[in-house]
């Protein structure tokens, strides 16, 4: 495949904001692809544009014409063009960028793009999916203090787990009403319910749903001066008090995953939660943000045994792969996940069924989440 030519446009997200997309001309056709934005963002992720959107959008059309000597037909090809690109354009704009290219050389060669990742794939990741949220995805002024109250079923295929988790958000749905006089049905960012509830509270109604549970507690967003600070009901715990209070709720709901349970920092009380709960999934995602040298540090730690693979947080997709093939040396469990400012683009679906992820974090409605759990339904049924 060759490239013959690059532009860059703005789109808006699903919060409205803007964001990039990316469009390669080749031999095959134009093929286009678009980045999703975070708002709880780790500060060890990489800047998301170099200056700015605009800045980027200029740097792309200078180099429109830079690789039209090159052949691209495999998925490792990539690294000539982050050769080029890497300092030149963010991270959004990056994994745009490749993606878009990765779709083009899938046409060519009549593929899916996760064929180019791996032609025997077969096996499908779990669905987490975010029912009611909290933290800095919610817009409420009083808040579950945790970001994200996850269902995770365990059912035989994708479709039937989909359906699952529709079915128990309407549950979900009902049950607020009930308990929250002040819920009217409104949702947040990720399009998981928005209630005044604490978290304490909220857990308990989902443990009326009959699926295996999960939090984000994104840690991070609530912690400063080396205190977590509880707005819902206000209160400051330390280290030690956080800690016991996250094992009591492990043991009380029996929580099957756990994200980000302390700041971004704390690799050494990850390490000594995973020891005390070693059949539970300890995830990071602030703490590891797709890098590899942050998930190194994580694995010679044993801060985790899964991790959360966000293409956009690192943009260059060669390093991403570095990091599932890092997770699998390591028996650490890979989550591919959404961000909270999402489009309709799809490829995380091929990319996480392609790397052999063992769970797809992806909210359970909204047309820009419905659209990537439906490509993999799509794949699930091809393979048929």
């Amino acid at each position: 495949m060759i490239i013959k030519g690059v532009s860059a446009k703005t789109i808006l997200d699903s919060r409205k904001e803007k964001t990039v997309l990316v469009s390669v001309k080749t031999n095959a056709g134009e093929f286009s692809a678009s980045a999703p934005n975070g708002k709880s963002t780790g500060s060890y992720e990489k800047k998301p544009y170099k200056k700015s959107l605009e800045e980027d959008i200029k740097a792309i059309k200078q180099f429109s014409d830079y690789f039209s000597e090159d052949i691209l037909d495999k998925f490792d090809d990539l690294r000539r063009v982050e050769d080029v690109m890497d300092r030149q354009i963010g991270a959004n704009t990056l994994f745009a960028f490749e993606s878009a290219i990765l779709k083009a050389i899938a046409k060519e060669q009549k593929k899916q793009v996760w064929e180019l990742i791996d032609n025997n794939a077969k096996g499908f990741p779990r669905l987490v999916g975010n029912c009611i949220g909290g933290g800095k995805h919610s817009s409420l002024e009083r808040k579950p203090d945790f970001q994200e109250f996850l269902l995770i079923p365990n059912l035989k295929n994708v479709k039937e787990s989909f359906e699952a988790n529709k079915k128990a958000k309407k549950e979900a749905e009902w049950l607020l009403k009930k308990q929250d006089e002040k819920f009217k049905g409104n949702k947040n960012d990720e399009d998981a319910w928005a209630t005044s509830l604490n978290d304490k509270v909220v857990l308990e109604i989902l443990k009326n749903l009959k699926l295996p549970l999960g939090i984000d507690v994104a840690a991070t967003g609530f912690y400063k001066r080396k205190k977590y600070h509880y707005h819902n009901p206000p209160l400051d715990r330390e280290n030690e008090e956080h800690f016991e209070y996250l094992c009591n709720l492990i043991r009380n709901f029996n929580l099957f995953y756990i994200e980000d349970p302390f700041e971004e920092g704390s690799f050494e009380d990850f390490a000594k939660l995973l020891k005390k709960f070693p059949e539970r999934l300890i995830v990071g995602d602030d703490l590891t943000t797709t890098n590899p040298k942050r998930f190194e540090k994580a694995i010679k730690m044993k801060s985790i045994n899964a991790i959360i693979v966000k293409p956009n947080q690192i943009g260059s997709l060669i390093e991403m792969k570095e990091v599932v093939e890092l997770a699998k040396r390591n028996n650490i469990k890979i989550v591919f996940s959404h961000r909270s400012g999402e489009t309709e683009e799809t490829i995380l679906a091929d990319l996480a069924f392609g790397f052999q992820a063992d769970f797809f974090k992806c909210g359970i409605t909204g047309k820009e989440r419905e659209a990537k759990i439906k490509r993999l339904i799509e794949i699930e049924k091809g393979l048929k």
